[in-house]
């Protein structure tokens, strides 16, 4: 029913219809195929520019942290941990991988954690990259090697990739999560689910 008022068929040719404000978006970095711009919710119905910018540039930050996280899960478990202390009596070897580790890591370890990702979340400008108008979305102050250069094209479909690689890992991150809650590994033995 959706579709058929959208678009006046069930089956909807987008074409037809023209004065959604969806349209203001539809061309913009993140429309990908098969699905184009995709707004479920619709957050973007009214069209706001500004709104959306925001949006954009949190849904960069969280894929960019989900990466980070994908690969926190991963890379223990395939490479091993660090020697040394984590705190006075605890070894990083100590420390279980996933959701475990919660319970491990002592409350000034994540008093360290959230330091850091605060200093980290100041120096790029408390979220300018969202509300001002001097940065562009994503845009936190730090100029990765290799990938600075080139033509706008290719700095467009590496901010496309960026994306689309961040959405995956947003479900990959919860995916793990959900599992180990489960199974008490990321890697889960179904097996050892029986209930």
């Amino acid at each position: 029913f959706y579709q058929d008022g959208l678009t006046g068929s069930a089956w909807g040719d987008w074409a037809n219809y023209t004065d959604s404000p969806l349209r203001a978006f539809e061309n913009e970095l993140g429309a990908q195929a098969p699905v184009g711009f995709w707004d479920p919710v619709g957050f973007t119905k009214d069209g706001s520019a500004e709104n959306f910018k925001r949006r954009r540039s949190v849904e960069l930050k969280h894929g960019r942290i989900a990466m980070l996280a994908t690969m926190g899960y991963i890379t223990p478990e395939v490479a091993g941990k660090f020697g040394g202390l984590c705190a006075a009596d605890l070894e990083f070897k100590a420390i279980p991988n996933g959701l475990a580790a919660l319970d491990v890591v002592p409350f000034l370890g994540w008093v360290q954690i959230f330091a850091y990702c605060g200093a980290i979340e100041y120096s790029a400008g408390l979220g300018e990259d969202a509300w001002g108008q001097s940065k562009a979305p994503g845009d936190m102050g730090w100029k990765p090697p290799f990938f600075t250069g080139g033509t706008e094209e290719q700095k467009s479909r590496r901010l496309a990739v960026e994306l689309a690689n961040g959405r995956l890992a947003m479900m990959a991150i919860i995916g793990m999560f959900f599992q180990d809650g489960l199974t008490g590994s990321a890697w889960g033995d179904w097996a050892n689910y029986t209930d």
